[in-house]
């Protein structure tokens, strides 16, 4: 494994949220492919195995060495809160941003007392907020439509209802990326309705999707962009982005850093290619397969956070 160094692009403290009542979203279903349904067990089987996933995962990120600030939701009415990437995201320098989200009951997700921590415990010089533009049903489902090159400074979003041209430039005008907009579609012809599940950004790695993008220009000048960085492109397969290998996130950990992902994206996962993520990054998988039937996986689960924080008070 190379040496690890201090990354922007690597978060070392999240912010997950444990649902008391999780279920699949019956209002995101008819665009996200990647939800899918169970049969077997009864809802109450279902939030309970979902709980104790989120508490899983965060006890082995804190484990890890990683710091999660760890929310409960007890609403019935939030059933994708699970996903708390969507409706913020905070960025170096102390900015935060809220965004505009496209099904009405996932705009109940957001949280004041979130936001209220990360003024607390971070430095937060300012918050954009993007949600009045949903009256204009103009959508940015934060760092699942988009994915971030904190380094290079490229946001890369595949276009969807969750991802609107306009608000993306606006993003990136006041957060001082440059858009990458592309069309990507699943292995059924479907379009991809989060970026995040096609591709994720390390600091010396990239996953990728590659074979969604179907035109072939714009895919070589989004390889490209992404090897001019140093990176090196791992390419998943149709199929192994469908098993969510796509839907990663690097974090720093005590040791090192890792990449977060699922016990079923690491099942999906080729020896070559974990061969060529070891280089850099220590893989952590965790069983959360209740979780992905509403149709996200690890990255979606965790909210990095990119500021700096703050020294505590000395008497």
């Amino acid at each position: 494994m190379k040496m690890s160094r201090l990354s922007v692009q690597a978060p070392s403290a999240v912010v997950m949220i444990r649902p008391h009542h999780f279920t699949p979203n019956q209002m995101t279903a008819a665009d996200n492919a990647f939800q899918s349904r169970d049969e077997k067990h009864t809802p109450d089987v279902l939030a309970a195995k979902a709980y104790q996933e989120v508490t899983q995962m965060a006890q082995g990120l804190g484990d890890a060495g990683i710091t999660v600030h760890l929310y409960e939701d007890e609403s019935t009415s939030t059933p994708d809160s699970v996903f708390p990437n969507n409706w913020f995201s905070t960025h170096s320098g102390g900015h935060v941003a809220i965004y505009p989200m496209y099904s009405e009951n996932r705009q109940r997700e957001r949280r004041g007392d979130v936001i209220e921590m990360l003024k607390s415990e971070y430095r937060v010089q300012d918050v954009i907020d993007y949600s009045g533009l949903e009256k204009d049903k103009v959508f940015l489902e934060g760092t699942g439509a988009m994915v971030l090159d904190h380094v290079a400074r490229v946001a890369y979003a595949v276009r969807s209802n969750r991802a609107n041209d306009v608000a993306l430039e606006r993003f990136c005008t006041h957060f001082n990326f440059e858009p990458m907009i592309f069309d990507a579609f699943d292995h059924n012809g479907k379009p991809i309705y989060h970026t995040n599940v096609l591709m994720c950004i390390g600091t010396d790695f990239v996953l990728l999707g590659a074979q969604s993008i179907p035109d072939a220009g714009r895919r070589q000048e989004i390889v490209a962009r992404l090897e001019e960085t140093g990176r090196q492109v791992v390419e998943l397969s149709t199929e192994q982005i469908a098993n969510f290998a796509g839907n990663a996130i690097e974090l720093k950990g005590r040791n090192g850093r890792i990449l977060a992902l699922s016990a079923r994206a690491h099942a999906a996962l080729q020896l070559e290619q974990i061969s060529a993520i070891e280089q850099s990054v220590q893989l952590l998988p965790f069983d959360v397969s209740t979780i992905e039937l509403a149709g996200g996986s690890v990255r979606c689960m965790l909210a990095g956070i990119h500021l700096s924080r703050r020294m505590p008070l000395t008497a």
